[in-house]
């Protein structure tokens, strides 16, 4: 069995625990999550997978249960460990019975604030989550018992890492403010040069802000959070959808993006979706 974000998205809200952050921390974390499938394994004994599309920010995966395998792209990566994981690429979770996972999916980390780490270095594989996060914070989370618990002592840690920031770290606060903004206004075509000389840095500058608090340029970051919420308009209210909301030209240009992000590796080529477009269009 096989289930697609969006596609199978009854699967995704009854079969994993989602919480939003406090609002001190919704600028940089879009969720916490949690496995929760133990109403499925009766049904699929041997296992089965989750894929998801291509997003920005990366999510951090502590994990509470036994090994796992995540195609980031075609290329497994079996583990057992705490993992940190890019999210720009679209990536097929693996589940067999006695996995179960804890993790965040960040837009930008806090983590910024205390180290200065680069993320455009991290890009296309998972990395070892102590990198991140101090391993006797993992080991306290994992010694907790319940999602809600997990959720409350990190919003207490990540809320401490940002009373302690430095208010001259620019860059995490600029993009940060940057991405909620063209989000919220449907805004996905920002002129860098302007954002740039409104802040008094330069275009490089900024870009390069960009990329080390996203790992990705901002072209990038902002073209899929466009296709995602458009997605997510014609999976919640498709009779409001049109395309000129998100910017683009006509539906020869949406249905171009669209069937450029909806392609999850080589395994699948037009996912079930499209089909929904073309009658929309028509």
């Amino acid at each position: 069995m096989r289930h697609i974000e969006f596609i199978h998205n009854e699967h995704f809200e009854n079969n994993y625990h989602r919480v939003a952050p406090p609002n001190a921390l919704r600028h940089f974390i879009d969720f916490f999550w949690e496995t929760n499938f133990d109403s499925l394994w009766e049904k699929h004994p041997t296992g089965f997978s989750d894929a998801q599309f291509p997003n920005i920010g990366y999510t951090y995966i502590i994990n509470l249960g036994n090994s796992f395998t995540m195609h980031v792209e075609d290329k497994p990566f079996k583990t057992k460990t705490d993992s940190f994981l890019p999210r720009y690429h679209a990536i097929e979770c693996f589940h067999k019975p006695g996995n179960h996972l804890f993790g965040i999916k960040f837009r930008i980390s806090p983590i910024l604030f205390e180290k200065k780490i680069n993320f455009a270095e991290y890009r296309g594989q998972f990395y070892p989550l102590s990198y991140l996060l101090e391993q006797s914070v993992i080991d306290d989370l994992k010694k907790l018992k319940t999602f809600t618990a997990r959720v409350q002592y990190l919003s207490s840690y990540f809320i401490a890492q940002l009373k302690q920031q430095d208010a001259s770290w620019q860059a995490v606060h600029l993009v940060s403010q940057l991405l909620e903004d063209c989000y919220q206004q449907n805004n996905f075509s920002i002129s860098l040069e302007n954002e740039a000389a409104k802040n008094k840095i330069t275009v490089r500058t900024l870009q390069r802000y960009f990329e080390a608090c996203t790992g990705i340029s901002s072209k990038k970051a902002l073209q899929v959070m466009r296709i995602r919420k458009a997605i997510m308009q014609i999976i919640t209210a498709p009779d409001r959808f049109h395309y000129s909301t998100y910017g683009y030209y006509d539906y020869s240009h949406f249905h171009k993006s669209i069937k450029k992000f909806l392609t999850i590796g080589e395994q699948s080529s037009h996912l079930p979706i499209l089909s929904l477009i073309q009658t929309i269009k028509t």
